[in-house]
């Protein structure tokens, strides 16, 4: 079972970041509605045991709901290349105590600690070979976006099943914050 912890955005959030897609880079696959997210932590393949274990040191974090705003564009970029387009969030010490306390709740599973530093994001598109000049125009146009704010009142626990086209989410379990 392939894992990743995140958080779920509501449709109003999806439509507005919707509405950013398909605009003219070529080499960009656009992620569909439906699989925007935050990624907390990505996890990987685990065994069946192992998803139980993550499962219960996940319902063990006890944490406040709070806001959460995206905002801005930006890219990955590998060997000078731009790799992903992603929408980033406002700084949020609240986001960064639940990822910590995520974090700490899989070590303890016996996870290895993520090596790479936490930046919040949700990723529009997946690029293969863009061209650079109309991904850069894209970011410009585009990086003074702001999404509405969002109430952040639980995580989530999704599979993934990797496919062709996309990959499917799927939300296991809800871990609520009150």
């Amino acid at each position: 079972m392939r894992l990743f912890v995140g958080i779920d955005l509501p449709s109003s959030v999806r439509e507005q970041l919707d509405s950013l897609s398909g605009a003219g880079i070529p080499g960009a696959r656009w992620v569909p509605d439906e699989n925007y997210h935050l990624t907390l932590r990505f996890i990987g393949e685990v065994p069946g045991y192992m998803a139980e274990e993550i499962d219960h040191a996940l319902a063990a974090i006890r944490g406040r709901a709070f806001p959460l705003t995206l905002g801005g564009v930006g890219t990955f970029s590998k060997a000078g290349r731009g790799v992903a387009l992603w929408i980033g969030v406002e700084k949020s010490p609240q986001l960064d105590h639940l990822q910590n306390k995520i974090e700490t709740a899989l070590q303890r599973c016996g996870l290895e600690p993520e090596r790479r530093r936490f930046q919040p994001h949700v990723t529009l598109a997946r690029l293969d070979n863009p061209v650079e000049s109309r991904l850069a125009a894209f970011v410009q146009t585009h990086n003074l976006f702001r999404a509405e704010p969002i109430d952040v009142t639980h995580f989530t626990l999704f599979s993934s099943l990797l496919g062709k086209e996309q990959s499917i989410y799927t939300a296991e379990v809800e871990y609520p914050l009150v």
